[in-house]
């Protein structure tokens, strides 16, 4: 046995958990890696919702679903993760975040705390139970450490019979290596 990359592993999670007809968030759609994988996941009955601020953004990974031919499956949207609510109605699977800048662009557009915060706890009320959420965080950029922060002061305080948490790195790593967490949904939160 290996251990998987933080990509490969984040993939893994996210393999195990969908299925064919599933409903699935990339919240970060940046180059569109994620929104494709998600949509190949979820076969031709299930259904992607890629959101993402910048035009660059949804311009590449609308191309890159269309190359695939697999728009059909996915809808792209130009607005931030954290209005999730106003785009999916339906339970969610699974969501995916790549937290930092989009690479090859600007590094002054970057995900934001109180906005991935925000998009955390829309999703993790629609997420249906056995569902996750995968987050890769990216933190060596102006801001970075500021939202790893809060992200994990976020997830660390989430109540542990509703959601599992997970946290895996490489400790012995320089250069502010990305790590992942994972938020398992295990019961659904007191109304």
């Amino acid at each position: 046995m290996r251990l998987e990359r933080v990509l490969q592993y984040a993939k893994t999670l996210l393999r195990d958990t969908i299925e064919i007809g599933d409903t699935v968030v990339d919240a970060t759609a940046g180059n569109g890696h994620d929104t494709l994988f998600l949509a190949e996941l979820v076969g031709d009955t299930g259904r992607v919702y890629a959101f993402d601020v910048q035009q660059q953004a949804v311009d590449a990974t609308m191309n890159r679903l269309a190359e695939a031919g697999v728009q059909a499956r996915c809808e792209v949207i130009l607005d931030g993760h954290e209005q999730v609510a106003n785009y999916v109605s339906k339970p969610i699977k699974a969501a995916v975040f790549n937290l930092g800048y989009l690479p090859g662009a600007a590094h002054d557009v970057i995900t934001k705390p109180s906005t991935t915060v925000a998009a955390l706890e829309s999703l993790l009320q629609q997420l249906v139970v056995g569902g996750m959420i995968v987050l890769v965080i990216y933190y060596g950029h102006e801001g970075g450490k500021e939202e790893r922060d809060r992200v994990l002061d976020y997830v660390a305080s989430l109540p542990q019979k509703q959601v599992h948490v997970l946290r895996y790195e490489f400790i012995n790593q320089q250069n502010d290596p990305p790590f992942v967490i994972a938020l398992e949904k295990v019961k659904e939160f007191p109304k």
